[in-house]
């Protein structure tokens, strides 16, 4: 066991997410076990965005928790929502659905809605939320075409990941860039802060 770990409390991110792992670097935090919580991520009838996705970073840390492996561990977990209005987005795992999507957000604004909770082996639960505005300009038949050509939308909430190529067809934002990527990280370094982590 690393120094670092002996002198301040485990983390374990529970997610698979690459880009949550790169954010979390910038942090200084690079000593961590992964450990990615399998659930149902159905939203519930009528559920609303911000209830989603806050609903879905409890979970995803509780469910992460209760592995034997992570004992004794703080858990992070966190769910990126982006919706219009209060329509939920889903996740673009085709690309009929991501063309769908970029159809709806082509010249109008969405929120994008990022949700965080650590979960320390005592039971205490600390959240934050990140809420941004996004606005994409108006899509032309050859935009959403090279974009969906290139692949970055696969898995991506609302189709889009804002850390490639999309950015250049975004207009406005007005918020979290880290949040719309998939962990805002004011507020992330805040709640570890808060829980007794050393952070940059």
């Amino acid at each position: 066991m690393s120094k670092s770990r002996l002198e301040g409390p485990q983390l374990v991110l529970a997610s698979a997410s690459p880009r949550r792992r790169e954010l979390l670097a910038r942090l200084g935090l690079t000593d961590l076990s992964i450990a990615p919580a399998d659930i149902d991520e159905t939203p519930s009838k009528a559920e609303p965005p911000r209830d989603y996705a806050q609903r879905m970073a409890r979970e995803k840390a509780r469910a992460a928790a209760e592995a034997p492996a992570n004992s004794g561990a703080h858990v992070l977990a966190g769910d990126t929502v982006v919706a219009v209005g209060r329509r939920i987005l889903p996740k673009a795992e085709d690309e009929g659905t991501a063309r769908a999507c970029l159809a709806l957000l082509s010249g109008r604004r969405h929120r994008v809605l990022s949700a965080i909770a650590l979960l320390a082996p005592d039971g205490t639960l600390r959240e934050r939320l990140s809420e941004t505005q996004v606005r994409f300009k108006r899509l032309s038949e050859e935009e959403v075409g090279a974009y969906l050509a290139g692949g970055e939308w696969h898995g991506k909430a609302g189709g889009y990941a804002i850390q490639g190529s999309a950015e250049g067809l975004i207009a406005w934002i007005s918020g979290s860039h880290s949040g719309v990527v998939g962990l805002p990280l004011f507020e992330t370094r805040a709640l570890l802060k808060s829980a007794g982590f050393s952070v940059g």
